[in-house]
């Protein structure tokens, strides 16, 4: 989780086509991998790297503004853009926003490195998962 020690920063991103972008400032939390089903299928892919924000730190800044949304769960809404169709993450009903690190313009900031990986066991058994550490 969050430390005390991790400094404030601005992190910039967006969809395929730039119709949908974000700018973030705040401290990245959580960065984490994981391979649940709800996020494979959302992404396509087997394993997907996400990073939380606090939802007042995420400003909406292409012309598309908000995402558009699909509930996915209980307590959550997969995040997409509504002209590309890109999946950008996912907007909780806690006061979380959470990000893929693909859709960052810098996703190599040491800040977004995952360190933790969730629902290993759901990914196919021949698919290898390794956080460097």
């Amino acid at each position: 989780m969050a430390s005390t020690s991790k400094k404030s920063t601005r992190y910039t991103g967006g969809c395929l086509c730039g119709a949908t972008r974000f700018e973030a400032r705040g401290i990245a939390k959580y960065p984490h991998t994981c391979s649940c089903t709800q996020c494979r299928r959302h992404t396509g892919a087997f394993t997907v790297a996400w990073v939380e924000f606090d939802k007042d730190e995420i400003q909406w800044t292409g012309k598309a503004e908000m995402p558009a949304t699909y509930r996915s769960s209980a307590g959550s809404s997969r995040a997409f853009c509504k002209t590309c169709g890109t999946s950008l993450g996912a907007i909780d009903d806690a006061p979380t926003i959470v990000l893929l690190l693909g859709v960052f313009d810098k996703p190599n900031s040491k800040e977004l490195r995952p360190t933790k990986h969730s629902y290993r066991g759901q990914r196919p058994k021949w698919w290898c998962v390794e956080i460097a550490t």
